[in-house]
């Protein structure tokens, strides 16, 4: 269970609703095609140096660990917005797989 107190940031789920290129990848430079689709408090911490080395290449990307409560319908196409930052999506886990709350492995994405 997650400590309420530690969720103290407001993030949103957003979708991208616009066109795509001949690949399939979403073309994200007018942030407009971006839709709203939840918003919740969580808890954003960043990943210290020691996690960063002992998660390895397969992760290397993950600079975040965002925390909320359980919700359905959530995936990893979406991005997380938090005041003027934006993450990507790496992976959602459903702790303890008991649909109480999330761990979402996440990359900030830095312009």
């Amino acid at each position: 269970m997650i400590d309420p107190g530690k969720m103290r940031h407001r993030i949103t789920f957003k979708q991208f609703n616009g066109e795509r290129d001949e690949y399939g990848d979403p073309l994200d430079h007018d942030e407009s095609n971006w839709k709203d689709v939840a918003t919740v408090w969580a808890s954003i911490d960043p990943i210290s140096g020691r996690e960063f080395y002992e998660a390895g290449q397969s992760q290397s990307e993950v600079t975040h660990k965002i925390r909320c409560r359980y919700r359905p319908g959530l995936k990893n196409e979406m991005r997380i917005y938090y005041k003027s930052r934006r993450f990507y999506i790496v992976s959602i886990i459903d702790w303890e797989e008991r649909h109480e709350s999330l761990l979402i492995m996440a990359k900030e994405l830095v312009e």
